[in-house]
């Protein structure tokens, strides 16, 4: 797995608290393609964008199970 700390840092950095998408991009975003943590913690399944209903913040972000995972085999539970 490339950028394997990156995305560690990322999923764990969303574990904390489901976090608004908003939020999540402009901390997250980059304008290299060649560095798509964002898509790479997905694509993995570790991150998942969630539309709660009747929420004033709009979409999250939160962590999915295989993100826990992730963390709990890396140390970062």
């Amino acid at each position: 797995m490339e950028n394997k700390a990156l995305i560690l840092d990322l999923v764990e950095w969303i574990a904390v608290q489901p976090r608004p998408y908003a939020e999540a991009m402009d901390a997250w975003r980059t304008s290299c393609p060649r560095f798509p943590i964002w898509e790479d913690a997905v694509d993995l399944g570790f991150i998942i964008r969630v539309d709660p209903d009747g929420r004033d913040r709009g979409p999250m972000v939160d962590v999915t199970p295989a993100g826990r995972a992730f963390l709990r085999s890396e140390g970062r539970a």
